[in-house]
């Protein structure tokens, strides 16, 4: 790869604007767990562990951008609260995070082995996230892949 000669305007560059977005660590770590299923904002807090005023904020933040989508529920004799479900433009960060978790495996293996498995739901093949010029690759969808604890998971109480 050369090095570049020239400057370039970067104020619309892809990778500025989606680290706006989700490049804060609360952020893409609500993401994650809506990935793995979370819905609720007790749930959120319990498994990330961070401050119920940042997590509420980020919350607003991905649903104000359309990569959540609040759903509210009510439970007998209570108030209606909300639910947290990733829309198709959340849905579609599925392979960057999958590409960021693989590097990170990669160049970076947890000692126990990863937290998360990915493999083909059925097949029970390990997915991996690729760049192909094939326009006829077959890609998986989220309903295709199963996500399951890997051998680095430990259960928080």
């Amino acid at each position: 790869m050369q090095p570049a000669r020239f400057a370039y305007d970067l104020t619309h560059c892809a990778i500025g604007r989606a680290h706006d977005l989700i490049g804060e660590k609360w952020t893409l770590l609500i993401v994650r767990e809506a990935f793995y299923g979370v819905r609720r904002f007790d749930d959120f807090a319990r498994a990330l562990g961070c401050g119920r005023g940042v997590l509420s904020d980020r919350l607003k933040t991905l649903t104000r951008a359309q990569v959540l989508e609040r759903r509210d529920y009510v439970r007998r004799g209570q108030r209606p609260r909300a639910e947290y479900h990733l829309t198709e433009k959340g849905r579609d960060l599925f392979p960057a995070l999958t590409a960021l978790s693989q590097w990170s495996e990669r160049w970076d293996p947890p000692p126990e082995g990863p937290v998360a498995l990915i493999t083909e739901r059925g097949a029970g093949r390990p997915v991996e996230a690729i760049l192909t010029s094939d326009p006829y690759a077959q890609r998986l969808t989220l309903q295709d892949i199963e996500i399951s604890p890997g051998p680095g998971a430990r259960r928080v109480e």
